[in-house]
């Protein structure tokens, strides 16, 4: 584990990962939907 001068960098480190991991599900399903929709549509 990281130690308490790491910690900081560490958290950052995380929240980012996180907000990555977020929004890239949201784009990705956003995508799906419009490439179903595509699909259906023909």
């Amino acid at each position: 584990m990281a130690s308490g001068n790491d910690m900081k960098a560490a958290n950052e480190t995380y929240a980012g990962f996180i907000n990555m991991i977020k929004y890239g599900s949201i784009a990705c399903a956003v995508i799906t939907i419009f490439v179903v929709g595509l699909i259906v549509s023909h």
